[in-house]
């Protein structure tokens, strides 16, 4: 049978299944529409009522029933997945996307095929709006394309990268930075990549893999407000199917003792959970840093007051990494008395739990002493003697009345590390809440539209325990650029990936300022005075300017005159038929739908300009971006 004979057929039925469903008064709305719920689980419940009036028409009975010893059997699954396709009671949207789109042998629309959208599938977020949390409130939208492994082919090649430029100290009389031409891209060099956060880790990923001792991203959190926004409505499978895209080409860049460290809200912490322990192996998780964000919240709905965020950690072999924390100070530690153990300081002798509760008595001033309430001593009655007789614990001859009446000593040589561990509570205080990411900052930019930046000190803790100096450290959600500013002060070398525009005038600039010697966020605590370099580049655009160009138009007519231009020099997909565009229709749909139909049109696998394009007098990429391009990657003339 011809393809032209499955579409009439399919239309047939369509035309059938719809009249016999409003036929009955049970699977109708009072506007006449269909329901289309209450049909599918009468469907599913085979229910009477329903099989008769499918077995009334011969084109339904015939695709929906099979004889099987002489009876007919009713597929109630490939009845349902019909019926919940948006072929059938299609939107405006989908009614005009089939009508551009080809079909299968099957008389299925290629763009519904279900083995594309419901067996996670590789998916790519073609993305026009912000990348990480921090874009809450703006609105900006995330264009997602699922494709089929079959689909890509030219998606994950390596891409030209343009636009180079490098950044580094001015000479002492001129101050600042400079901007420099770019000959190499050094292997100590810090580099800054403006492009889709997927696309730039394939193209990186020949030059890095193995190599990056943290990753420690921000990624989009799915609440719902902050600006992740999808073509379908499956929201927490696609936000899933986005992350496990990234995640697991991010763990090839990681050393063998290298971390993955992943700020989240409980929307989807428990989700990310299990999706990273399929990913680094639930043996592999290090643990969960709770992070203060805020004193309170306004969910008035709920009378919940959720205040915290959480921070996965995972390794790429548990085996052969450690988490430290600050280095302990011991200004505090003294020897006034010339103890023969060494120097000192005043210990809190109680604790929250144990057996020991007895008083104590003080020989010169008569007081005497008992654990806090709910507390007990941290040492036996026998125990006590030992240590007044070592000068462990000393009787004051005199001291006030809300002074203990003897000082029990730790001693200096007792501490066995000079650091901190790293502990799961480590930022419930004050001390890295958003407040304070925000202060720091409008101090470098004034008030900037840019929601929820981390601050520099939590980021510092995360770098300073898990890298040394010269590590990298690589950030695929830059945002602001906090963890590339960071990473710089510390001494460690740092890849960060953004996509959205203002990394020219946020992420960009302010690593300049950190170059320039910024004194805002750690910089007093690390003694950073400024230095160092950067060098930025872009993903060369191919459809990717028409992506930008289609998300920025503000009425149908400009949808027109990009959709003439993508006609002309863009890359559409096989399976859309541009002739036929009817310009009319077009017209009648909601901005937001015409948008989507535009972008359905695109191949994502040219987006950007691969690689292998170099020298093909269809894409302008100059001699010197050939140069240095070749030798980014390492390849030969």
């Amino acid at each position: 049978m011809g393809h032209g004979a499955f579409l009439v057929n399919r239309q047939n039925l369509l035309d059938d299944l719809t009249d016999s469903l409003r036929s009955e008064h049970d699977f109708t709305a009072d506007g006449g529409g269909i329901l289309r719920n209450r049909v599918i689980q009468a469907a599913l419940n085979m229910d009477p009522c329903l099989l008769d009036l499918l077995m009334q028409s011969e084109v339904i009975r015939a695709h929906f029933f099979v004889e099987v010893a002489g009876t007919l059997i009713f597929d109630k699954v490939k009845f349902r997945d019909f019926i919940s396709n948006k072929t059938f009671l299609p939107d405006s949207y989908t009614a005009f996307k089939n009508r551009i789109s080809l079909a299968d042998d099957q008389g299925s629309h290629l763009g519904h095929s279900r083995d594309v959208v419901l067996t996670w599938p590789y998916k790519d977020c073609i993305l026009e709006g912000g990348m990480t949390k921090e874009d809450r409130g703006r609105n900006e939208v995330f264009w997602n394309t699922a494709l089929s492994p079959d689909d890509i082919t030219r998606l994950f090649e390596p891409k030209v990268l343009t636009g180079w430029e490098r950044w580094s100290t001015a000479p002492e009389k001129m101050g600042g930075v400079i901007r420099q031409s770019v000959g190499d891209v050094h292997e100590d060099d810090n580099l800054l990549i403006k492009g889709n956060n997927l696309l730039a880790l394939y193209s990186l990923k020949s030059r890095y893999a193995r190599k990056v001792k943290l990753i420690y991203i921000d990624p989009p959190y799915n609440t719902g407000n902050d600006g992740f926004l999808y073509n379908d409505r499956f929201s927490h499978a696609s936000w899933l199917t986005f992350m496990r895209n990234r995640l697991e080409i991010a763990r090839d860049f990681l050393s063998e003792d290298g971390l993955i460290v992943v700020h989240i809200d409980d929307n989807e912490q428990a989700y990310l959970k299990v999706l990273m322990d399929g990913i680094f192996g639930r043996e592999n998780f290090v643990g969960d840093l709770i992070r203060k964000t805020k004193s309170t919240t306004n969910d008035a709905k709920t009378g919940f007051n959720i205040q915290h965020e959480n921070t996965l950690i995972y390794a790429k072999d548990k085996s052969k990494i450690s988490l430290i924390g600050r280095k302990k100070t011991f200004d505090s530690y003294k020897n006034p008395d010339n103890d023969p153990s060494g120097a000192w300081a005043s210990d809190n002798p109680s604790a929250r739990s144990g057996d020991y509760y007895f008083p104590i008595k003080n020989p010169y001033t008569g007081r005497i002493d008992y654990p806090p309430e709910n507390s007990h001593w941290r040492f036996s009655e026998r125990r006590l003697q030992d240590y007044i007789d070592s000068g462990k614990i000393v009787f004051r001859k005199e001291h006030s009345e809300n002074q203990r009446g003897f000082i029990f000593k730790r001693y200096r040589s007792e501490i066995r590390s000079e650091y901190n561990l790293l502990g799961s509570l480590e930022g419930v205080d004050n001390r890295h809440m958003n407040q304070k990411a925000t202060k720091e900052r409008n101090k470098l930019f004034g008030e900037v539209e840019f929601a929820y930046p981390k601050p520099e000190s939590f980021a510092e803790l995360i770098i300073r325990a898990s890298t040394k100096p010269g590590d990298i450290v690589l950030d695929f959600f830059a945002g602001s650029g906090t963890t590339a500013a960071v990473a710089h002060k510390m001494g460690r070398k740092w890849i960060a990936v953004e996509q959205m525009d203002y990394i020219q005038e946020l992420t960009k600039n302010r690593i300049k300022k950190v170059i320039e010697g910024e004194q805002g966020g750690i910089s007093k605590e690390v003694g950073w005075e400024g230095g160092g370099s950067f060098v930025y580049a872009e993903l060369a655009a191919s459809n990717s300017v028409f992506a930008d160009r289609i998300g920025s138009a503000k009425n149908i007519s400009t949808l027109l005159s990009i959709k003439i231009d993508m006609r002309k020099t863009g890359f559409l997909r096989y399976d859309v038929d541009i002739d036929a565009f009817d310009e009319d229709e077009f017209a009648n749909l909601s901005l937001g739908d015409a948008k989507h139909v535009l972008m359905d049109c695109l191949d994502t696998n040219h987006l950007y300009v691969n690689l292998n394009s170099l020298g093909d007098g269809y894409f302008p990429v100059s001699d010197q971006d050939s140069a240095i391009n070749r030798a980014f990657y390492g390849i030969s003339e």
